[in-house]
């Protein structure tokens, strides 16, 4: 990918980065990566990202995260045409869901809300409860 351009295309409502027939990923084409999305979401104000990953077999573990990051500022993100290889990675199991023929939505599951188990307002066991617990620990035998 550092060796040749990204190609920019409009696809579906889309900006969708062409990458070429990169393969396998590095820092510096994760660099170039990057700063390619900077650009576009940044200085261009593009809100609808796609990356075409017809060729890419391998991904760097900060490339999720990079796109997660995205999302979270309100960018929609989509991968076009992901290898096998890729698909079956957990991450993506996890958050994209099938758009179309060969797209796949960044829409990670709604936050599981779990009651807490304690307040803020829950009192701090005392000094002397914490003794009595010990006493009746240890004559348990514990």
């Amino acid at each position: 990918m550092s060796k040749k351009p990204l190609r920019l295309v409009s696809r579906d409502g889309f900006t969708v980065l062409e990458l070429g027939s990169m393969e396998i990923w590095d820092g510096a084409d994760m660099a170039l990566l990057r700063e390619s999305l900077t650009r576009l979401i940044n200085a261009e104000k593009r809100r609808a990202i796609a990356i075409d990953m017809s060729y890419v077999k391998y991904i760097p573990s900060g490339f999720f995260g990079m796109l997660f990051d995205w999302f979270e500022t309100g960018v929609r993100i989509r991968l076009y045409s992901p290898q096998p290889n890729v698909r079956e990675m957990r991450w993506f199991h996890q958050f994209f869901e099938a758009r179309g023929q060969d797209g796949f939505d960044l829409a990670p599951p709604q936050a599981v809300k779990f009651e807490p188990q304690f307040t803020a307002e829950a009192p701090v066991a005392s000094n002397g409860a914490r003794k009595a617990r010990n006493k009746v620990a240890a004559a348990a035998g514990h």
